[in-house]
């Protein structure tokens, strides 16, 4: 597998948005709703908003007015995300509202969130540190603002059929997950026991339900660009993989052809408060 492989990045978060959706915890949406009474309109910040699906899917699920203020470092993606909340509406009909905001969502503090009724994010938290996650915690905390943090990756994948070549991919991918970058070293598979660990030493109450992906034929073009970033993420951490998973990336893109490969993915969702 080569970059040439993997698709642009706002392509892939589109891609995934239908699996993101189907695999979030309904039930922590419940338990939001009652800590937003009051709020008129309710304001949310969706941290790493990406091209928007965590505010298109959420919005259309709460009842009431909504103004939702997406926090990205992608200038372009929150044009992108902006757009898409066009004629975006709540679930009673009320009117939803957006605002963007460019900048590093890892530098927010407890001022910057406290004028919200609740925070959000989706599929972030593995590219943060610890220090980071920390950061981003106590700011939610220091503003007494609920937090819904959905799609963490655990690291624990499963490909059916099985092939002998699975764990080691893994490990190598979870091993990239957790490299080094610029300095910063990031958390990867451990971030949303970290972030779940860094509201409970706060002394908030954390609510946890898996958000799996089940991929299947249905989902063959999903599960093979996984795939393609899966196993090329392993191969750059450890590129004596490259020759011993030609074969095997052949089986399992034939698979995926064929409509034999299935993928679960496993992620948490967390709610901190309320």
């Amino acid at each position: 597998m080569t970059a040439e492989d993997i698709m642009p990045f706002a392509d892939w978060l589109r891609l995934r948005e239908p699996a993101d959706a189907a695999a979030r915890a309904e039930d922590l949406v419940d338990a939001v709703r009652p800590l937003l009474t009051g709020h008129d309109p309710i304001l949310i910040h969706d941290l790493g908003s990406g091209t928007g699906s965590m505010s298109r899917w959420l919005a259309a699920r709460l009842s009431g007015p909504q103004h939702w203020v997406l926090h990205d470092r992608d200038a372009d993606l929150l044009a992108r995300a902006a757009d898409s909340m066009a004629g975006v509406t709540a679930a009673d009909g009320a009117p939803v509202t957006v605002d963007t905001r460019c900048g590093d969502l890892t530098r927010l503090g407890a001022a910057d969130l406290s004028d919200g009724a609740l925070v959000t994010a989706s599929a972030l938290l593995d590219m943060l540190t610890a220090e980071e996650v920390d950061r981003v915690v106590a700011a939610c905390v220091d503003a007494d603002r609920p937090a819904l943090f959905a799609v963490s990756v655990t690291g624990q994948v499963r490909l059916t059929p099985a092939d002998p070549l699975d764990a080691e991919v893994q490990e190598a991918f979870n091993a990239h997950q957790r490299r080094t970058v610029d300095g910063r070293r990031l958390l990867g598979p451990d971030a949303h026991a970290a972030t779940a660990a860094a509201f409970a030493r706060r002394g908030v109450h954390v609510r946890e339900r898996p958000s799996p992906w089940r991929l299947g034929p249905e989902q063959a073009d999903l599960a093979v660009e996984w795939f393609r970033g899966w196993l090329g993420a392993a191969c750059e951490q450890r590129p004596d993989l490259v020759g011993p998973t030609r074969a095997y990336a052949r089986r399992r893109l034939a698979d995926a052809a064929a409509g034999r490969l299935g993928v679960l993915v496993e992620h948490r969702d967390l709610l901190a408060g309320g």
